[in-house]
């Protein structure tokens, strides 16, 4: 009896210990601000990554993997202007992975949204931003995170 009972300890330790090893990782550290300007507020939502994990643009090609993406939930106190714009250094290349070229950021992107706010009211704003990231081996499932930033 005290062995069948070793013997179940055992094995519930090690599927406790495989399951923590199965938890996806997420290199990407994101942080989110706005700043007031001339025409409105820019809304930016920074990337990190640590080497040699990357993010994909928001323009790269069909047939490659997931491009980033931004969707902003509707606020009738606020309006955008353009579409939200890449900050950061744009690589472009033939990924034989996906067999087509691909556009990414490596280290750090800042997507940048420029929005105006009606009366000058304080307000949020919340975006959901999908994404995903690859290194020399390996690529994560695509990744959602949700923020609200203050205007």
């Amino acid at each position: 009896m005290k062995k069948l009972f070793l013997l179940l300890m055992v094995m519930g330790s090690l599927l406790l210990s495989a399951g923590a090893f199965a938890q996806i990782k997420d290199p990407v550290k994101w942080t989110a601000t706005s700043k007031k300007v001339a025409t409105g507020y820019n809304v930016t939502i920074t990337a990190r990554l640590p080497k040699p994990w990357h993010i994909y643009s928001q323009h790269t090609g069909d047939g490659g993997p997931i491009p980033t993406n931004f969707k902003f939930a509707k606020n009738p106190l606020v309006t955008f202007n353009g579409g939200v714009k890449e900050v950061g250094k744009l690589k472009e290349e033939y990924d034989k992975n996906f067999d087509t070229k691909v556009k990414y950021f490596g280290d750090q992107v800042a997507f940048v949204q420029n929005v105006k706010v009606k009366g000058n009211i304080k307000t949020n704003v919340s975006v959901t931003v999908e994404y995903m990231t690859c290194d020399d081996s390996q690529c994560l499932p695509p990744t959602k995170k949700t923020f609200s930033i203050s205007l």
